[in-house]
């Protein structure tokens, strides 16, 4: 029955979900520090792709994480490696982070004054920390994101490291969609603030 167990949490993790650990407040008050997230993968074998306005979870593209990052909220020793196992824990040995997808590959980002504009078209933003305007007082752009790349930007803008800070890295501050787990379905713990997201099937 263990072996059946243990089966059946490997395929949960391999094509159901996965969970993560929120490590910054960057995404406040979608998601606060320390929510554990579970992630649709099912959704990237079905052939879903980033859409703007979804949250995303994706690999570390190079530096975006500092090295004690990647293991924020993790239980210890042996209980911690089994759960990430299972997939109930953040993967080991890696940083992940969530932002959300502003602009796809061949989209135009620019933020000027107060305004984010995707392909000239002003993006509302309901999401946003309070306090927060779309530009955070750091004005960028036109950028255009290239093929295979997403755009993402935390809710928190005024408190989030996200493409805007790594125009200078390859990417231009895009993410590879290749480095992208698969979209936030739910928030599943603490239970105060489980929630679900839903996924539209694109």
């Amino acid at each position: 029955m263990a072996a059946v167990g243990l089966v059946a949490a490997l395929v949960i993790k391999t094509c159901l979900f996965q969970v993560f650990t929120i490590p910054s407040g960057s995404m406040e008050n979608t998601l606060r520090i320390h929510d554990r997230v579970a992630v649709n993968k099912l959704a990237v074998l079905s052939g879903w792709q980033p859409q703007p306005g979804e949250p995303v979870v994706f690999k570390d593209p190079g530096g975006w994480l500092p090295p004690e990052a990647g293991s924020a909220g993790a239980l210890p020793g042996a209980v911690d490696s089994l759960l990430s196992f299972v997939g109930l824990a953040p993967p080991q040995g890696a940083g992940y982070l969530v932002k959300r997808v502003i602009a796809t590959g061949g989209q135009t980002v620019r933020c000027s004054g107060t305004t984010l504009a995707v392909d000239g078209h002003p993006v509302a933003e309901p999401y946003l920390h309070e306090g927060d305007d779309s530009c955070a007082g750091l004005d960028f752009g036109p950028v255009v994101v290239p093929a295979g790349y997403i755009w993402v930007e935390g809710d928190h803008r005024s408190d989030s490291a996200d493409s805007r800070y790594h125009r200078s890295r390859p990417g231009g501050g895009a993410v590879p969609v290749a480095d992208v787990v698969g979209p936030t379905a739910a928030v599943v713990w603490p239970l105060g603030h489980v929630g679900w997201f839903g996924w539209s099937g694109r």
